[in-house]
């Protein structure tokens, strides 16, 4: 029996995106191990204009294992075209002291050959306060 290629954000954009997240934040392997099979050394992901690099994006894993004991993502739209990526999302996640944060995110990004990715640009709002499904417009 053949080997599977590893998932990679190439091959399976909406698994990267449900399942990066629960091994980033609740697995027991390093942080930088796991980022390293998903993204380049030199990945830059820019949220709301705010470039954020490896080093940066690993030291917010660090506290969102420490706060965070449950993220669920909802793929609403995924789109792989060559050596592009394009997603539309809500990340939830739920702290130690019971607050829950719900993001929806707009992803756009860069593949290398490999399928890792590149460079990330994405547009977040906060809709924690919404019922879940909503189809509420930004104001």
């Amino acid at each position: 029996m053949a080997q599977q290629p590893f998932r990679t954000p190439g091959n399976d954009l909406v698994g990267y995106l449900t399942g990066y997240p629960q091994e980033l934040t609740f697995g027991d392997e390093d942080p930088a191990a796991v980022f390293g099979r998903y993204h380049t050394d030199d990945f830059v992901l820019r949220n709301d204009g705010i470039p954020l690099d490896k080093e940066r994006l690993l030291a917010h894993v660090k506290v969102g294992r420490r706060n965070a004991t449950q993220v669920h993502v909802e793929v609403h739209d995924a789109l792989i075209s060559g050596g592009q990526v394009a997603a539309r999302y809500t990340l939830t996640a739920v702290m130690r002291r019971g607050q829950v944060i719900a993001t929806e995110i707009h992803m756009f990004g860069e593949l290398t050959p490999d399928g890792r990715l590149r460079r990330v640009e994405q547009l977040s709002r906060d809709v924690s306060h919404q019922e879940p499904g909503s189809t509420q417009q930004p104001a």
